[in-house]
């Protein structure tokens, strides 16, 4: 599965922030074991620098974008995105171009905390727990070894 993270869900894993940094850590795991394929939007990584700095220091921040770009795929940014971003009826821009790059990338899916921000978007747009209870759904569905119709 291909799923696009939002900057939101990034961060929440990168700076540990509770309470969502539980979730945001599975799926991060989840893309570390390769169970998912997770994109961040070029943009996601200049707002995590810039927000990481000020946060925890250049140097830990320079670790966050070393850790992304080593796990995740990233969903490229260009005037194309940007112009079908433009014309999206979302209230944010960044939303729109967030769900523009996705849209590019071919992506399945998009995993945030502000689902409201997303509505009306061609993608189906899940909670970081939704995502978890989906990605965690059995895919097999044969009959159970003990079940009389098996």
């Amino acid at each position: 599965m291909r799923i696009l993270l939002d900057t939101n869900v990034l961060l929440d894993f990168l700076l540990a922030r509770e309470p969502f940094a539980t979730d945001a850590r599975a799926i991060w795991v989840a893309c570390e074991q390769g169970r998912c394929t997770g994109y961040a939007a070029a943009m996601s990584i200049t707002t995590i620098w810039y927000i990481g700095r000020r946060q925890v220091g250049a140097v830990l921040a320079r670790q966050y974008i070393d850790t992304m770009l080593t796990v995740l795929q990233i969903c490229a940014i260009d005037a194309t995105v940007l112009e079908a971003a433009r014309l999206r009826s979302l209230a944010d821009f960044e939303d729109a171009v967030q769900t523009e790059a996705a849209i590019a990338s071919g992506l399945e899916l998009i995993v945030t905390r502000n689902g409201a921000d997303f509505v009306g978007v061609p993608l189906p747009v899940l909670t970081p727990a939704e995502f978890l209870a989906r990605l965690n759904q059995p895919t097999d569905m044969s009959p159970l070894p003990w079940r009389k119709d098996a």
